[in-house]
């Protein structure tokens, strides 16, 4: 697996991979039978959904669900929150698969201080969702209060989904401290990157675009437009 070391600031850097958008399947090690089977068998009929919503967007934009009614509107709109919040812990899922896990880092650092950064951004990641997991959970439990409201129990719906992403989310991290063999490689065009951040927007964009294209990254420029913040 390819991971990316991605400059966002002079000195701040963000994770970033890019994998298939196609959901996992059960794992053999998960508990074969009760509730979290089930709440993570929702978790990817949601996400296959949150995948088709997204490529079909990108594909046609938003002109067929403006011309559908409210609930169109609604759905698609939380499709749209899914798919974000599958971007931005993707990583940490597929991280639970690896063995084995290569860095590429920006040439204008170290291989120490990107190793560094690496372990600390995980270690973050794993307490944060650990934080989550606890708080869903219990918000999870006490949405039961609302199973003799008539229609779907939207509130539960909702915290299951962010109980199960916190839940593999922590497990990438920790996978990612501590049962991972890393390797580190310098990357020239993601030290680009970094010098991109002060550059007008326009500018900005055509070496973004170019430095993904050297780095054969499909959806980079989005990611570095929603996480890069120009220094003032």
């Amino acid at each position: 697996m390819d991971v990316y070391l991605v400059p966002v600031g002079p000195d701040r850097h963000e994770l970033y991979c890019e994998v298939p958008d196609e959901p996992e399947g059960d794992e053999s090690g998960e508990p074969p039978k009760g509730l979290f089977r089930r709440l993570r068998a929702q978790f990817n009929a949601m996400l296959a959904e949150a995948e088709r919503e997204r490529r079909q967007e990108r594909s046609q934009g938003d002109a067929s669900h403006a011309e559908q009614g409210w609930v169109a509107r609604f759905k698609a709109k939380a499709m749209r929150w899914v798919a974000e919040s599958i971007a931005e812990q993707r990583l940490l899922w597929h991280l639970r698969r690896q063995t084995r896990a290569r860095l590429f880092y920006p040439a204008d650092i170290d291989e120490a201080q990107a190793m560094s950064t690496l372990k600390a951004q995980l270690k973050r990641d794993y307490e944060k969702h650990r934080f989550w997991l606890t708080i869903d959970a219990l918000l999870f439990i006490a949405s039961g209060v609302f199973f003799f409201v008539p229609g779907p129990n939207v509130i539960a719906y909702y915290f299951a989904f962010r109980l199960v992403g916190h839940y593999l989310s922590m497990r990438g991290a920790r996978c990612g401290l501590s049962g991972i063999e890393w390797t580190a490689e310098a990357s020239v065009p993601l030290a680009e990157l970094r010098r991109a951040i002060t550059l007008e927007p326009a500018a900005r964009e055509e070496r973004v675009q170019d430095v993904a294209l050297k780095l054969r990254l499909e959806h980079l420029a989005s990611f570095f437009a929603r996480t890069a913040v120009p220094s003032a």
